[in-house]
Parts: C-alpha cells; structure tokens; sequence
C-alpha cells in the first residue's frame, strides 16, 4: 500500500510517522546516535512498517536548509537531499527546516491542541508568527498566497534586544558586558533564563548559584528563590513585548504562537504572568495588537503535524 511519511530531526532525536488523511500516525522516535545516517534512521521506520510502501515524504530538520546538501549543526548527519531521495527510493522528498514545519502545523491546529494566553481572536487565513524559545530561539513567520500558506524564512532569534523597563536595562548592560551584544536568543532560550538570572544577582549583589535553566525555573515556581522568580517573571515579560513586537511586524492577525520546548514547561505562570500586558505594551500603537491572539502550543506532535501539512500542500493526493 502506498504511503507517505514525515520526520522531525533534532540534535538528539528523530522522530518518524506515517501521513493519514487526518494526520499522523504510527510515531516512532531513535536516537540519532543510534545510526550512522539519517537514511538508516528511516529506513529502520521503513522495515518496521512492511506493508507500506512509503513514496513520498518530508524532512523537518533543526539546520538551515539552502540546497541540496543538508549538514546539522548539532550532530554529524549530513546528506544530499537527491542521494537522500534515491537511497529511500522515494517518488518526492522535501526537507525542510523544522521551524518552517511549526509554522505550517499553525493554521491546521485545533484549539485543544493550543493555550490561549489573554484576549483576542484570529482573522482565518491571517497573516501568523511562531517563535520558539529551546536552545535557541527560533522565529518565523506564515502567510496565506494564491498557492497556499508560505512562511517567511528569516533569523529573527539574532535581532537586537531592545530594552523595554528598567529591569531589561540591567540584563541589557550584563549582556553587552559580557558578549559585547544583546540579542534576543541570548534572554529567549535556555541559557537566556541563565543569562537573565545572572544578570539579576550581580545587580542584587548575590552570588548566581543556578547554572541550569531547569533549576532556576524550578526554584522560581515552588517559590524558594526570590532572584529565579525574578529572573521567570522577566522571562515571560521579554517574551511578551517580542511576541507584540512580530505583531506589529506583519500584522499577524492570524495570531501569535510559542512553541519550543521551555514555555510548555510553566504555562500557568505565563498565563498569570505580564506576558500579554506586555505585549500589548505599544503606546500609541496598543489598539493595533489588543485585538491579535496569542497563544502557546500545547501540541507534542506539531512538529510533525507542520511537515504533514507541508507534504499535503505541495503533493498530490
């Protein structure tokens, strides 16, 4: 029976489903040290569905994706999408990058699949922005063309931090100390909270005991460390004025979405946060974004329901 398949790759992971007219189904991860190539990672999926022949698919792979060669930045798979699409014996292959696959998972997300933080409603088939806070920040925007949902590649994690309160101000001035610039990834990812709690502390004149995000996060909600529930709360602040930030950028009436895989880790205390305060924080221009949504993506999958609905797109049934 003739099949098709998607795949999301990580620096430690490699997740692979079958595509259904529904969506995804049969999802099976590997370690990615566990292969030599990514073509034996598949061709494992392959072996232990027998009575699929799989002909098409798509690849949402964590690198840039600018032509046929394909190399990952944090782990040692590389490949050429051609020699790739041959060794597997596929009809179409697409391989794209994995942010590209969560922004195109957006508009086919259903709202038990998403967390609404604050008020707004989306416009169907509005313009739509993701960014991801994980070991970096990963940023993109969607929208709608003649031919179907295109997203707008781009590296909007390296843009400048801008400052918005007197608190910024003293993660900003740690930041340039300390790097020589501010950017958004350095206070929206993992080491981010890092950065931020650091930066808290000398200001406090306190040691920094916390090394791990996942400490300084864990400290800050059982409520043990002022300077983490300082650092959270700054955190979800920063992330509230960048989200308002993509709105005012393309007019995303569609909506504005967190994905990655540190915000799903406290959604109560972004919710109860100044997230959405703050991203409505635009003076003059607040009656511009009140109205857009903003949501958290509470779906496990939807890196690969994104790849699927990539595949859908641009094959034919």
């Amino acid at each position: 029976m003739s099949a098709r398949f998607v795949a999301d790759v990580g620096g430690t992971n490699i997740r692979v489903a079958r595509v259904t007219e529904s969506g995804v189904t049969d999802i099976q991860k590997y370690l990615c040290q566990e292969f030599a190539s990514i073509d034996l990672a598949i061709s494992q999926y392959f072996s232990e569905h027998p009575e699929h022949k799989f002909t098409q698919g798509c690849i949402a792979i964590a690198c840039p994706v600018l032509g046929d060669q394909v190399a990952m930045t944090n782990h040692s798979w590389a490949f050429s999408q051609t020699a790739l699409k041959q060794q597997l014996k596929l009809d179409a292959l697409f391989v794209i990058n994995d942010f590209t696959a969560v922004a195109h998972s957006l508009p086919v997300l259903s709202g038990d699949q998403v967390i609404q933080i604050g008020e707004g409603t989306a416009v169907s088939g509005g313009n739509i922005a993701v960014f991801g806070p994980g070991t970096g920040l990963g940023v993109e925007h969607i929208t709608m063309t003649s031919t179907g949902w295109q997203t707008l590649d781009g590296e909007g994690g390296h843009v400048d931090f801008a400052p918005v309160d007197e608190t910024d101000v003293v993660i900003w001035r740690h930041l340039y100390k300390t790097f020589g610039r501010a950017s958004a990834e350095e206070v929206m990812s993992g080491r981010g909270i890092v950065n931020i709690y650091t930066a808290l502390a000398g200001h406090h004149e306190q040691p920094a005991r916390f090394t791990e995000p996942a400490q300084i996060t864990e400290k800050a909600l059982d409520g043990s460390c002022d300077i983490c529930a300082a650092a959270l709360t700054q955190f979800c602040r920063i992330m509230g004025s960048f989200a308002g930030n993509l709105a005012l950028n393309m007019a995303t009436t569609g909506g504005v979405f967190i994905g990655g895989g540190i915000a799903t880790r406290f959604t109560d205390y972004i919710r109860e946060s100044d997230f959405r305060a703050r991203f409505e924080a635009k003076g003059q221009m607040k009656h511009y974004v009140k109205d857009i949504p903003t949501y958290l993506i509470a779906e496990p999958d939807h890196g690969l329901l994104g790849a699927s609905a990539y595949l859908q797109q641009h094959t034919a049934s």
